[in-house]
């Protein structure tokens, strides 16, 4: 038969070829021909024709996947092109209001000019006019407590100026720097300007359905990490299956310096004519009458102003959501500096409004199966265990009384504070609790501390504290931690960081949408130098979740939170969370750089009087600052309580000083004139090392590096190779396992991802691939004959194990004056992230 005639297949033979095909889509040769013996309706085909129908079958389900996702992005677009048309509206109203309180602020402006009288009270006119334009905040009478028609009022009230927020002009919106809309994006995110308290808006799609979304939502603390408690006390039905509840919600502190905040509020769920469903919530006062709220001890009662939720269903599946979060936080009861934190509506947006977005996106995408995770966990496990590790150590940084909490009487010095908890199960859930049952067991130890930093990059701070855990880490404290969880713990430690050095291996588990937060398992791999510390060497293991160290968000907060498991790793175990928290207090300024680590910028500007570069200007008087919260949670025996207080606190401490080093290492000094200038410890000597450098690419590939005389330019040649726009960094001259890194350049730190502190611990092994480290031994001798070599385009790793792509490289012997070899250079040409 010829194999180019066309064949038509009957009915029957269809059915088998797609039986087929359902069990292997691409079959082999031997396959094949197995089949057409195995099936006698196909034996008249030839087996080049059932390739053909293969090759065919299989290039109709791709096109038809293709079409299938076209449809599903013009959907979104269409959808995403509605909302921001209805935004260019709203926007277009709000220029409306604005231009009309411009000319009414002239005219008012103009006639107390004109006026001879001494009147001065322009000021509160102009300003009682904009609060009134955009914060209308109307009296409403008593209702009765006991009348539902009353509540109903309150109800309807709350939701006719709920959607005066989401879709009208009733708060001044300014959209976030960054938040670019798009149909897999977060949405379109603003915060809001000139209007009581704090408050931030958001909509965008997502592909679930409308009553899908709102119980998503309307379960908080599922999504809300600082929501300690939801009790709904009371539920009212209303018309059109709608009903209103009485809802008592309790916060977590952000920090050990503040209290923690508690809300009464009336939530009422209805849906409107045009098949939209909105869930709206507002605090009960005595303003907005209503029935009084329980009272709630160790809180500030905080005051929530309408918000909710609007959710649009959209053609073709999926729903348009608008969120609205305003609150009033009573910043009256904070401390001066502590302010930023409640008064923040960007902080709001990062921790409330946006993660709500996110994780509705994170469950459609996992409904939709396009998350698959590694080792088989499920996605609502790997949830649960998130949110056991936020949940453990907000309970342990708040420390409630009603948890069982008490202060431990301190040592004379407050900066640590010491807590005990003797009944875990206040804290644990009843099925993980199986620490109570250990025979000898004593309780919960915490040991907490907030500190203020200034000028640092919370989500660089955090990044460089998970990805160098030995440089604050004790592994003695940890192999402590991880036995006390056992029938028989070792006996306390003495905090000695350093002691027992301990590399770790990173595995991942899980990450959300946007990689905004990750779940990993840490092994800690122990060593052991001495037979007494034999018990120290084997390996650890911790959960681990990290999250908002993937971008420089304005408002972004960054944790590290992390518990000893054991290597079972079962879903019911036992998790004491322990960890950092960085929150900013001011918006971060968008001339800063996650990455930049100016420490020897800052010397030689010091020394050269040099100028900054350009961006950097306006950040001169910028002061940044941002709270750190620590808090170590310890179980122990009834014997070892006093023993074990001294250990964290000594340990806390110890973990401040490293945190405290860290954080004036990757501070960039010269953005605030107060702090102590830092010097690039050795400065002369690096001077001395960028000669070199310098002097012998010369030397040996006769081309010049710099623009500047290497023999003669001083401190000019460190600061032209700091500021070269390649990356050029230095090691021993060694090419094994210990050939690790003494120096790098600006666009080397960048192309690592670390910085000069952290440099030190990176090894070039480490960074190269498999085949850049080929390349290295085979060059190796002729490096070392010749003085240098040219390297091939290749692939290499940062320390945030980020692939970086380079066009070409160059590496050559560094000699010192007496003309002896000093160090390996490598200068990577046209580097990128890929």
């Amino acid at each position: 038969m010829d194999s180019s005639k066309y064949v038509r297949y009957t009915p029957e033979q269809v059915e088998a070829l797609e039986r087929v095909y359902a069990e292997c889509p691409k079959p082999t040769s031997l396959k094949r021909h197995q089949f057409i013996r195995e099936c006698s309706i196909l034996a008249n085909i030839d087996p080049k024709q059932i390739k053909v129908w293969f090759q065919n079958r299989r290039c109709r389900e791709k096109q038809r996947k293709e079409a299938s996702h076209l449809q599903t992005v013009n959907r979104k677009l269409t959808a995403m092109n509605r909302l921001l048309m209805e935004e260019n509206d709203r926007l277009q109203k709000q220029v409306s209001h604005l231009v009309y309180d411009n000319g009414y602020m002239r005219q008012q402006l103009h006639t107390q000019g004109n006026s001879t009288t001494t009147d001065t009270c322009c000021e509160s006119v102009v300003v009682s006019g904009q609060q009134q334009q955009q914060n209308p905040m109307p009296q409403h009478l008593q209702r009765d407590a006991n009348n539902p028609a009353g509540l109903l009022a309150i109800a309807e009230e709350t939701l006719a100026e709920f959607l005066s927020k989401a879709t009208g002009t009733a708060v001044d919106w300014v959209q976030m720097i960054g938040m670019k809309p798009g149909p897999e994006s977060t949405g379109i995110v603003a915060v809001s300007r000139n209007c009581n308290g704090v408050a931030a808006r958001a909509c965008g799609l997502v592909s679930l359905e409308p009553m899908k979304v709102a119980e998503i939502l309307k379960d908080r603390p599922s999504w809300y990490r600082d929501c300690r408690c939801l009790d709904i006390l009371s539920v009212i039905p209303t018309g059109k299956g709608g009903t209103i509840e009485l809802i008592y919600l309790q916060t977590y502190a952000p920090t050990t310096l503040a209290s923690a905040r508690d809300f009464w509020t009336l939530r009422y769920t209805t849906s409107l004519e045009d098949g939209s469903l909105v869930i709206c919530e507002r605090s009960l006062t005595s303003t907005t009458g209503g029935p009084t709220g329980p009272p709630g001890t160790s809180y500030v009662r905080a005051n929530m102003l309408p918000s909710g939720y609007l959710i649009r269903p959209c053609e073709g599946g999926g729903s348009i959501i608008h969120i609205v979060d305003h609150m009033d936080l009573d910043v009256s009861s904070v401390p001066e500096v502590l302010r930023p934190l409640y008064e923040s509506s960007k902080i709001l947006a990062q921790k409330m409004t946006m993660a709500a977005f996110r994780y509705i996106r994170q469950i459609a995408q996992e409904t939709s199966g396009e998350i698959q995770y590694a080792g088989g966990r499920q996605p609502a496990i790997l949830r649960a265990f998130s949110q056991r590790l936020c949940r453990g150590f907000n309970n342990a940084v708040s420390g409630f009384i009603d948890d069982g909490w008490t202060i431990m009487g301190s040592d004379g010095v407050e900066d640590v504070t010491i807590a005990v908890n003797s009944s875990p199960s206040k804290f644990l859930d009843a099925q993980y609790n199986t620490l109570s049952v250990l025979p000898t067991f004593g309780g919960v130890l915490c040991a907490r501390a907030s500190m203020l930093l200034q000028n640092v990059c919370p989500a660089l701070l955090v990044r460089f504290l998970r990805e160098h855990r030995s440089e604050w880490a004790d592994y003695g404290v940890d192999a402590y931690s991880a036995a006390s969880l056992k029938a028989s713990p070792y006996a306390v430690p003495c905090a000695r960081p350093g002691v027992f050095p301990s590399s770790q291996v990173i595995l991942p588990l899980a990450q959300t949408v946007e990689h905004e937060e990750f779940l990993e398992v840490v092994r800690l791999e122990g060593h052991t130098f001495s037979p007494e510390d034999m018990a120290l060497s084997r390996d650890l293991y911790l959960l681990q979740l990290c999250s908002g160290v993937e971008g420089n968000a304005t408002g972004a907060c960054a944790q590290l939170v992390f518990a000893h498991i054991d290597e079972s790793f079962g879903d019911d175990a036992p998790l004491l969370p322990s960890g950092f928290s960085v929150i900013p207090l001011e918006p971060k300024s968008d001339s800063l750089s996650v990455a930049r680590t100016l420490d020897l910028a800052s010397a030689l500007e010091a020394r050269t009087g040099g100028t900054r570069p350009a961006g950097e200007a306006e950040g001169s008087n910028y002061n940044h600052r941002s709270v750190l919260t620590i808090a170590f949670q310890f179980a122990f025996e009834n014997h070892y309580r006093e023993n074990v207080a001294a250990m964290a606190r000594h340990y806390v401490r110890s973990i401040v000083g490293s945190v405290q080093r860290v954080a004036m290492a990757i501070a960039p000094s010269q953005l605030h004139s107060q702090l102590t200038p830092k010097s690039l410890p050795g400065s002369p000597e690096a001077v001395t090392l960028a000669r070199w450098i310098c002097r012998s690419y010369k030397v040996h590939t006769g081309g010049e590096l710099l623009h500047v005389d290497s023999y003669t330019a001083g401190d000019a040649v460190l600061k032209q190779l700091w500021n070269h726009t390649d990356s050029i960094m230095c090691c021993s001259v060694k090419m094994n396992d210990s050939a690790v890194f003494s120096f790098a350049n600006q666009a080397g730190l960048d192309m690592l991802e670390t910085t000069l502190v952290a440099l030190q611990d990176i090894m070039l092994d480490k960074i190269l691939d498999e085949a850049g480290r080929k390349v290295i031994l085979s060059e190796f001798s002729k490096i070392m004959q010749q003085g240098f070599a040219y390297l091939p385009a290749g692939l290499c790793v940062s320390s945030m194990g980020r692939p970086v792509s380079y066009e070409q490289a160059v590496a050559w012997k560094v000699l010192n004056d007496d003309s002896s070899n000093h160090c390996l250079a490598f200068m990577f040409i046209n580097w990128s992230f890929v």
